[in-house]
């Protein structure tokens, strides 16, 4: 049984950037819907014991499961946005360094997370992954897809669907996106 993570900081913590009703509908509502239907997908299933990452790999690509990979996918990236939530603070000073030092600056990161995420059409994701070569790279994926699990480290991800910010910026994504990048990642 997948489990719905614990948010891991208070729901008003990122007022007035995040509203407090935004985080509970978000979490209580979106991600626990996503993480319950998973469950229900999974009964009597070979997934009924798997490890989400194990779900997301298994059915990736295989239109028979797309329901389930949609679902799983939507939970792992809602897991992953919610540990984003203040994360620059959290990282390694050498991995900070690098990610810099490839961007060139923390107003160059900045840019580009933001530009990432207003070239997402619809909903989607927007992720900072440090490959396995040891490059970083921001990558957009569409709704509920993942960047590929076991090719590299997920840093951290924003939220470009609308029920992320919709209650806060209505369709203004661009300063959701540079509020987000700022004072929620804290970058």
């Amino acid at each position: 049984m997948i489990e719905l993570m614990d948010l891991p900081f208070e729901s008003d913590a990122f007022e007035p950037m995040i509203s407090k009703k935004t985080i509970e509908l978000h979490y209580g509502k979106h991600h626990r819907g996503y993480v319950d239907k998973v469950n229900i997908l999974v009964i009597g299933t070979e997934f009924q014991d798997a490890e989400l990452e194990d779900i997301i790999r298994k059915t990736a690509e295989k239109p028979e499961y797309q329901a389930l990979y949609n679902n799983a996918g939507q939970v792992y990236n809602h897991n992953i946005y919610w540990q984003s939530f203040g994360i620059w603070e959290r990282l390694q000073e050498e991995l900070k360094l690098d990610i810099l030092q490839q961007f060139g600056s923390k107003e160059e990161l900045k840019n580009q997370l933001v530009e990432a995420v207003m070239k997402v059409f619809g909903s989607g994701w927007v992720w900072l992954v440090k490959q396995k070569s040891g490059h970083f790279a921001i990558i957009a994926t569409k709704n509920g897809d993942t960047p590929p699990i076991d090719e590299g480290e997920v840093l951290f991800n924003i939220d470009v669907w609308e029920h992320a910010y919709y209650l806060d910026y209505q369709n203004a994504r661009q300063k959701y996106a540079e509020q987000f990048v700022s004072k929620v990642l804290k970058i």
